[in-house]
């Protein structure tokens, strides 16, 4: 039998974690507040999919749980969302933190006693009433940051693979997470902003500001020493906008919400980077002094 998913954070990812995997493995769903009973999942083509799974509260979760806990709060959340759960937890707990960022995966990579793997997505989602929208397909990679947990990597890999969400096992997640930020960088500032889904960056007059955030990230990431992806910067971005074009990103989302946005952590690090190297970074300043 599958082990366990505990399932911490009940946003849009965790809620397309969840559905999907209920399908292929126990599944609980934790948030601050019990989720909802049944969740309904529409996908990119329109389908529709409804399951019951267990909700959770830290205060109702037994003890202790065995089996795999995926961290999908926000990144200023994470290590709180932890250490009250801790005490539940057996030890060797696997933890899978699927924030943003590079920041908050080192620090718990170092203190966790378990496993930790970090996993980059690009699958699209936004929850709506009820459940959550499956808004563009993508695909998510899975590691551990020094390389090393392979197996384990491999067996979540090919779990996430039969619950319907493409996913690969890699040993440069680290570089993989540099690739998700700077695409972050380029996407959810500027929609958060001007409250548009991720399509319309191709129009005038976002598209220019794209290409002008570009400038500024390729330089970063060089001098940081991170490898572009295959398609190259450019081709990496405009591929994510086109394949989540009908998609509300998370910063979006969390500035619909009310809530504070993860500046800190998409543009927190790139800015530090800039700032080691003496580049400048007018474009991603300005976006970071706007961004709550």
């Amino acid at each position: 039998m599958t082990s366990p998913q505990l399932i911490v954070g009940p946003g849009a990812i965790g809620r397309l974690l969840a559905v999907r995997l209920a399908g292929v493995a126990p599944v609980t769903l934790l948030g601050r507040r019990a989720p909802p009973a049944e969740l309904t999942l529409t996908s990119p083509e329109g389908h529709t999919l409804a399951r019951r799974l267990p909700g959770a509260t830290p205060a109702s979760l037994g003890a202790p749980f065995r089996g795999t806990l995926h961290l999908t709060t926000k990144a200023y959340d994470c290590q709180a969302a932890l250490e009250g759960l801790a005490p539940k937890l057996a030890p060797d707990t696997p933890l899978v933190l699927w924030q943003n960022g590079y920041g908050v995966q080192r620090t718990l990579t170092r203190r966790w006693s378990g496993p930790v793997l970090c996993a980059t997505t690009s699958e699209g989602a936004y929850v709506s009433e009820g459940g959550v929208v499956h808004a563009g397909r993508g695909e998510t990679f899975l590691g551990h940051l020094d390389g090393e947990h392979a197996d384990l990597a491999e067996q979540l890999a090919a779990l996430l693979g039969h619950a319907g969400l493409r996913c690969r096992a890699v040993s440069d997640i680290r570089t993989r997470l540099w690739h998700k930020l700077a695409v972050n960088a380029a996407i959810n500032p500027l929609v958060a902003r001007w409250r548009i889904r991720n399509g319309q960056l191709r129009d005038r007059p976002f598209r220019p500001l794209v290409e002008a955030l570009l400038e500024e990230l390729e330089a970063i990431m060089h001098a940081e020493g991170i490898a572009p992806p295959a398609e190259g910067w450019r081709g990496r971005v405009w591929r994510v906008i086109e394949g989540t074009a009908n998609n509300r990103a998370s910063m979006l989302q969390d500035v619909l919400a009310g809530r504070p946005t993860e500046r800190e952590a998409i543009l927190g690090p790139l800015l530090a980077a800039a700032r080691r190297h003496a580049l400048e970074a007018p474009r991603l300043s300005a976006l970071y002094d706007t961004a709550d």
